[in-house]
């Protein structure tokens, strides 16, 4: 993890990789959960024995679950010190590239692509990459935006 003592800081490191979090593992009970709360059943998220006989050979988490999970585990990443408070503003772009499988393991590796300043604080564009273990390619990449107040 990477620690900013304040938003000077943060500012400073424009240009560069922020950090990257611990590997986290998607289980069927989070894409299941998931499924529940977005009312997406989709066979090919939950669905094993369909899932199995599809053409990844078991279920997949959703698109949405893999970049819904952009922010904690890019929060693990890097932190910043002296706001009041950080907010998820958006996207800017967003691509999955790879499905993540049952059991899979991703994580967040984030850079730092921009800071302006916004009334009372700074507004941050980073990319991040949603890596997926053993894959040659991410599970997903975003332009994610985040405003931090002070």
């Amino acid at each position: 993890m990477t620690d900013f003592a304040d938003l000077d800081a943060l500012a400073a490191a424009v240009g560069t990789e922020l950090g990257v979090s611990d590997w986290m593992t998607i289980e069927q009970e989070r894409i299941d959960l998931f499924a529940d709360a977005t009312g997406d059943h989709q066979w090919i998220h939950v669905d094993a024995d369909k899932a199995a006989q599809g053409p990844y050979g078991h279920t997949i988490a959703h698109g949405f679950l893999t970049l819904s999970l952009l922010v904690p585990l890019a929060n693990e990443a890097t932190s910043v010190g002296g706001i009041r408070m950080g907010i998820n503003y958006g996207l800017n772009k967003v691509r999955f590239i790879t499905p993540v499988p049952v059991g899979g393991r991703i994580r967040a590796r984030v850079h730092l692509d921009a800071v302006t300043d916004i009334p009372d604080g700074i507004q941050a564009v980073r990319s991040v990459v949603m890596e997926l273990e053993g894959a040659d390619k991410p599970a997903c990449v975003a332009e994610s935006i985040v405003r931090y107040l002070r």
